[in-house]
Parts: C-alpha cells; sequence; structure tokens
C-alpha cells in the first residue's frame, strides 16, 4: 500500500527531511511548515498496540507501534525493522511494493531512531518463525511510518548487556536504561517494591513518612548536611536511616509501621556503596526477636514468589555470631557451599611449627580450611591467596597437600611428622581430608584475624572454584529473567559493644538503641566486650541483606549505653535529649529491621553491582558524569546561605 501523506504531514516531511540527518526539533519543523500541533501528530500516530504484546491471534489487525529502532536490515529491497519499547520486539516489515516515499523513509532510519508505524499484523512463513522472541510468530507489515526523532551516531551500541565501561555508561545512562538487561532490572525493581507494599499493608502495617530534614546526630557514618537559609550558621542533615522516628512512631502508638526509605551517608568511595540508597524500613510494637524474624522471612517468601516464581523455605537457617565467626570466619557467610573452618591447634603441640604454637600462646587460634581436589594448585595460586589473606591482617597463610597413602606433602608438612598427636594419618583423619585435598592453615595471636582472615579465602575460592552456583539452581523466572541460588541464613547474638583499638574506648557494634540481652544487664558496666544485643542480621548469599534489633525503651538503659560508649549526660541530651524523653511517656517495647531495597534486588538479579538495579547512581567516587553533580553553586547563592567556601590547600 502507497502512503498517502496529508497537505500537512508533506510540508513536515520536507522540512524535517533537510534537517541535519542527526537531529531534529519537531516542534520548530511543525512551526515552519505551518502544521497543527504536535498533539494532532501523536493522536495520529499513537500507538494502540506495544512491541511486546502481538501474538498470531492477532493476525489481520491494523495497529499503530511506537519505538526505538532496535536493529535494521535490508535484503533486496525489502526492509526489516526490529521495533523496541520497554514492552519487547517486534519485527516491522517494509516490502518491494512500498511507495516511493516510504521507501525513501525507510532508508533514513538508522539504530535508535524513534519512529511510529502503522501495517497489517501477519504470520510469519514458518521458516522465519523466532522461537527467541515473544512476538517471533508475526510480523507488522508496514503501511506507512513516521520518524518522531532522530539519533545521533551513538557512544555505544545499545544491546541487551553492552560491553561500555562504567563511567561511559553513566555519562549516557538515559541510553544505557534502554538496553533490555536495565530494562528488566528496573522492571524487577518496581516488582518488588510493589510487593513489599502489597504484604506489609495486607497484614495491618500503615506506610508513614518520616522527615528528610532531620537534626544532625552521631549514627556511625558522616551526615550530608543541609544549610539553613533562614537560620545562618544551622543545618538540617539528611537522614542516615529513619531510626529514630520509627521509634518515636512506636511511641506514638502505631504498631505496625512501615516505609521505602531514601537513606543518605557521607562515606568515603569504596567498593559499591551509594551516597543514596533504599532500604524497607520496619518496626513494630510489642513483639520479641522470632515475631521479627518471622515476619521478614513471610515477607520475603511473598516477595519471591510474587516476582520470581520462587519458593523460599518457610523458615531460614540461624547461626549465632560467634558459630559464624568460627565456622566461616564472616558474620555474612555464602552459604551456597560448604568449605567449613577447622580448628588446627589440636595437631599443634606434637608439631615443630613454631609460629603456630606461639600463636596459641599468645591466646590465639590456629584454623584450617580443606580444598578439596586442589592438591594440583600451583605455588603461585597459593601465594595469590596468601596475599588476599594479608588483605585482612593475616601474617600469612600455611598449606599442606593430601598425597597417596594417605601422606602429607609439601609446604610446613616436614614440621609434622612427629609424635600421634601430629602425624599425617591423625591430621588428616581428623580435618576429614583426603587424597588430593589442599590443606590450608592460618594462624594469629588474634582469634578473630585468624578466623577473619580464613574466611576471606574461603569467599574467594568459593567465586574461583565456581561453588557459588551463579548458573545453576532455579530455572528462569518471570520475563526471562536468570537468577541464581538463594541461600537465606541470620545471624544473631552478635556482640553489643566493640573496642576502638585506635581511639581506645568502647562503641556500639550496631547502633545505641539495641536492646542489651537481660542476663548482661547487671554487669555490663564491668566487661562490655561479653554483652550480646538482641540484634540479628539476615545475609543473602554471602551480603549482608538486612540489619534490625530489639531497640531500648527503657530511658535508664538508654543513658548506660550512653554511658559505656563515653556519651556524657549533657551531650546525649542535646544529641538524642528528644529520644529519651519520649521513652519517660509509656514507650512500649519494640523492635525492628530494615532490608536493603538496593543489594535485595541486586541479589535478586542475579548481579554484584547495586548500580545495576539504580536507575541513576552515582560512580565510585560519588559522581554522576550525566549531569556532573556534585558541582559548583553561584556566589549569590553561598551569600544567601550565609556560607563561604575554602578551597582544599595544595
Amino acid at each position: 500500500m502507497s502512503l498517502s501523506w496529508p497537505p500537512w504531514m508533506a510540508a513536515c516531511r520536507q522540512v524535517t527531511k533537510n534537517a541535519p540527518r542527526f537531529w531534529i526539533d519537531m516542534d520548530v519543523a511543525l512551526a515552519a511548515a505551518d502544521c497543527p500541533d504536535y498533539d494532532k501528530v501523536m493522536e495520529q500516530h499513537k500507538r494502540n498496540a506495544t512491541c511486546g504484546e502481538l501474538r498470531k491471534s492477532d493476525s489481520g489487525k491494523t495497529v499503530t507501534l511506537n519505538g526505538w529502532v532496535n536493529r535494521k536490515r535490508d535484503h533486496g529491497g525489502i526492509t526489516f525493522i526490529n521495533l523496541r519499547d520497554r514492552y519487547g520486539i517486534t519485527q516491522a516489515v517494509i516490502g518491494e511494493d512500498a511507495s516511493e516515499e516510504l521507501a525513501s523513509l525507510a532508508e533514513e532510519l538508522r539504530n535508535e531512531f524513534c519512529i511510529a508505524v502503522e501495517g497489517v499484523v501477519r504470520p510469519r512463513p514458518d521458516t522465519m518463525v523466532n522461537p527467541e522472541m515473544d512476538t517471533g510468530e508475526i510480523e507488522v507489515a508496514v503501511q506507512s511510518l513516521v520518524i518522531l526523532n532522530r539519533c545521533e551516531v551513538l557512544p555505544f551500541q545499545i544491546e541487551e548487556e553492552t560491553g561500555a565501561n562504567e563511567d561511559l555508561r553513566l555519562r549516557y545512562r538515559y541510553l544505557d536504561l534502554r538496553s533490555a538487561g536495565m530494562q528488566n532490572r528496573i522492571r524487577l525493581r518496581s516488582e518488588v517494591s510493589f510487593a513489599v507494599r502489597e504484604w506489609m499493608t495486607g497484614r495491618g502495617f500503615y506506610e508513614i513518612e518520616t522527615p528528610t530534614f532531620i537534626k544532625s546526630t552521631p549514627e556511625g557514618a558522616r551526615d550530608y548536611l543541609v544549610p539553613s537559609r533562614v537560620y545562618p550558621g544551622k543545618f538540617y542533615a539528611l537522614p542516615q536511616s529513619p531510626q529514630l522516628y520509627k521509634q518515636l512512631l512506636m511511641a506514638s502508638g502505631f504498631d505496625k509501621y512501615f516505609q521505602i526509605a531514601r537513606c543518605y551517608r557521607d562515606e568515603d568511595a569504596r567498593g559499591d556503596r551509594q551516597p543514596e540508597f533504599t532500604q524497607i524500613d520496619i518496626e513494630m510494637s510489642f513483639v520479641s526477636r522470632d515475631d521479627v524474624l518471622s515476619m521478614t522471612e513471610l515477607l520475603m517468601g511473598h516477595v519471591f514468589r510474587k516476582t520470581l516464581g520462587v519458593e523460599l523455605p518457610a523458615q531460614f537457617k540461624r547461626l549465632s555470631y560467634d558459630e559464624a565467626m568460627e565456622i566461616y570466619g564472616t558474620d555474612k557467610p555464602d552459604l551456597r557451599f560448604d568449605l567449613p573452618l577447622k580448628d588446627f591447634a589440636p595437631y599443634v603441640e606434637g608439631g615443630s611449627f613454631q609460629a603456630f604454637k606461639d600463636a596459641l600462646s599468645g591466646g590465639g587460634s590456629v584454623k584450617a580450611l580443606i580444598v578439596p581436589g586442589k592438591s594440583d594448585y600451583s605455588r603461585k595460586q597459593i601465594e595469590e591467596l596468601e596475599t588476599h589473606a594479608k588483605i585482612y591482617k593475616a601474617k600469612g597463610l600455611a598449606w599442606m597437600k593430601v598425597g597417596p597413602g594417605p601422606a602429607l606433602e609439601g609446604g610446613v608438612s616436614k614440621f609434622f611428622t612427629g609424635g600421634e598427636s601430629s602425624s599425617a594419618g591423625t591430621i588428616i583423619a581428623g580435618l576429614g581430608a583426603k587424597t588430593g585435598d589442599l590443606i590450608l592453615i592460618i594462624a594469629d595471636e588474634k582469634r578473630k584475624t585468624a578466623n577473619t582472615a580464613l574466611g576471606a579465602v574461603r569467599t574467594k575460592l568459593g567465586k574461583d572454584l565456581g561453588l557459588t552456583g551463579e548458573s545453576a539452581g532455579n530455572a528462569d523466572g518471570p520475563g526471562g529473567r536468570r537468577h541464581s541460588r538463594f541461600e537465606f541464613v541470620w545471624i544473631v547474638d552478635f556482640p553489643l559493644f566493640e573496642y576502638n583499638e585506635e581511639d581506645r574506648r568502647w562503641e556500639a557494634a550496631h547502633h545505641m538503641f539495641s536492646y542489651p540481652q537481660e542476663q548482661y544487664h547487671a554487669v555490663m558496666e564491668q566487661d562490655p566486650g561479653a554483652v550480646k544485643g538482641d540484634l540479628y542480621d539476615l545475609v543473602l548469599n554471602g551480603c549482608e541483606l538486612a540489619s534490625g534489633s530489639i531497640r531500648i525503651h527503657d530511658p535508664a538503659l538508654q543513658k548506660r549505653i550512653f554511658s559505656i560508649v563515653g556519651m556524657g549526660e549533657q551531650e546525649a541530651e542535646e544529641k538524642f535529649g528528644f529520644l529519651t524523653e519520649a521513652f519517660k511517656y509509656g514507650a512500649p517495647p519494640h523492635g525492628g529491621i530494615a532490608p536493603g531495597l538496593d543489594r535485595l534486588v541486586m541479589l535478586m538479579a542475579g548481579e554484584s553491582s547495586i548500580k545495576e538495579v539504580i536507575a541513576f547512581p552515582k560512580n565510585s567516587f560519588a559522581v554522576s558524569p550525566m549531569d556532573n553533580c556534585p558541582g559548583e553553586v553561584e556566589q549569590k547563592q553561598l551569600e544567601e546561605l550565609h556560607l563561604a567556601v575554602v578551597k582544599p590547600k595544595p
């Protein structure tokens, strides 16, 4: 069918045809041609179907599609256009019998041109059916085509997963977001947020917003500060979390609260941090630890079932903090693989390796890790593991291999050939090792260092050896998403305090509002390091997903905690007086938890960076390459805020 242009559309086309190929301003074109307004253009060419919904049953329908040229192919006078929107891709075909004007427009098309096509849905020939596409059984025979906007030469190709570097992707994030991978992940994030709200509101939780401008209080990281124009020299702070306000909501009688909350922390650039992040903030009154854990398990079960079609266990595994550290060397263990740490101390005394004996005599620990079937590891590979261990303050990484016999070979094996308690047979049997295994050992005067360093080696080996099963496990989820196994574990009974060696004082391990377990109330001041808190973390695949606690609701107990961490009464009153004041008026027992939404969606999507599930993230230096944020402001703005910028010294 030939294309029939209304006079005003023909005039528009002439203007746009003469415009530079890489740019067009539709408003300018319409005005120059004395055309009807833009609304009328879109009214005539507005889509009545998306690029992901048409099926063979739609054959014979006349449809209008709007989207971007994902790919164009010319074959002997026939043009195939893969037209894309966020719902999918549909193949549009311009045949050999197309009018001259339609063929001319088709010739102009390039990747990422934004277009509208109208045509008839028809089945593809059997030999051309594409089973990889949801719309692969049909195509649209194009009758008319309008270029809504052209596209310059792309800085990178928009593919399902681009190979462009991170800064380039962030510089042109609006292009990166067009990719199928980013579209699917942002869709998943939206679905997860909806599922959370659906479950929480269905169980009587109120979604309540807490302030974005708050009082600056010490909560671990530095605050982002907002100067007040009205009150010179005074500042608001952006919340690191809604912690104090959700506790005040409990004092207010709202016994079930949640919020998908934006949080802000001014932290040094490191790892996968973002200065702004999102958490699912939850608080409840009249609950115990088990109530909070059970609620969270039910919530996660609903979210995974609704968005991925995955059934989670009704109850997650539980480990105490001490168990996690001794068995896995971390309070964030990845349970998708085994490799437990084992105590090597029983074999030290009968051996002759002095470094191990010194560690034990200094009150420390000697821990071993059995790596099945890796006795073929080279010296270079073992040295790489040792380098990794030293990042976590290990002094070294000893090793032995289990050879035929079985017998111990290489490394420090020569030091364990003596008495019965240190013989090869005793060590191999005691550790549960087998011929062909590699034994890695770390000793240190500080038990935590030995555990943490060997735990880091365990984590690295899990990734290096493919033990995490990233591509195994569950089948494809909705929307063609591929996800890995999901292994949840609760870590409970954390220390309430930790000692800061540099400042030589006790600090709250999580925050100062966590409830100390009852058996420690009488002796907290005498031995803060022994106190366990009613604290709990939810870990998923080796990543801390959520942290929470039962809170203090007694003002006298709260003051004792302030005192142990070195906060005097005057300072405590100045910073937290509004909270302790509220506790005096019948505040109920309460507790809560805050799963990180960014991390949750990242893990559900099978990604390793939260940037992959945030629409407009900052880079690793807390900078947005797209809009050059943060940036300087005009002097006038500084003067209105009564501020002066002091340049850093060279």
